[in-house]
């Protein structure tokens, strides 16, 4: 068996839509949309839907905010009795740039918090999909960063990293998380690689 449930991280609330750290909440929510989730419904500390098209998967954005994400996905995990090693999470990442993603299958938090508070609660072994969030501008303060919308000439290499994440877990559920991978980590294909 397979990836069961599908975690996107981010804040709620509609000031935090556009930021870096919600393109966990805009993956999973463009994978609701490919796999024809029902409606979202509250369920232990988050919105909740289910997949309609293939296997059953759980999709989740928590409630919580984000350094308090591990609270959300213990109560998923065992609400829905679902083992870690079945659970994807979306995750942004500020140590890779704007366009890159990386899926894993566990590890550690790196420097994020949202991660190492899921970490500290129910260990490293689950699989994380990476989101690049750096852009060229550099930054003072790290979570006033994350906390900022992408820059305009950010937006198509956030879209086209959007869509190719929603790719990403499709391939996890219905093919495998090692299928994915081998799939998935290559450096995007830019105009300086083809020439």
């Amino acid at each position: 068996m397979g990836i069961e449930l599908v975690v996107g991280l981010g804040n709620p609330g509609e000031e935090y839509a556009g930021t870096r750290h919600n393109v966990g909440f805009r993956v999973v929510d463009e994978v609701a949309r490919r796999l024809r989730a029902g409606s979202w419904e509250r369920h232990h500390s988050s919105e909740v839907a289910v997949s309609t098209r293939g296997p059953r998967v759980w999709l989740a954005r928590p409630r919580t905010f984000m350094n308090r994400s591990g609270m959300a996905v213990a109560s998923l995990l065992e609400g829905l009795d679902v083992p870690p090693s079945r659970m994807l999470v979306i995750v942004d990442d500020v140590d890779l740039p704007v366009g890159r993603i990386r899926l894993r299958p566990s590890g550690g938090p790196g420097t994020h918090n949202g991660l190492r508070d899921i970490v500290d609660r129910i260990g490293p072994g689950f699989a994380r999909l990476r989101l690049g969030v750096r852009g060229e501008t550099p930054w003072n303060d790290l979570a006033e960063y994350v906390l900022s919308p992408f820059d305009e000439e950010e937006q198509p290499a956030v879209e086209e990293m959007i869509r190719l994440a929603a790719d990403a877990v499709t391939v996890s559920v219905f093919e495998g998380l090692r299928r994915a991978m081998n799939r998935f980590n290559q450096p995007p294909v830019t105009k300086e690689t083809v020439n």
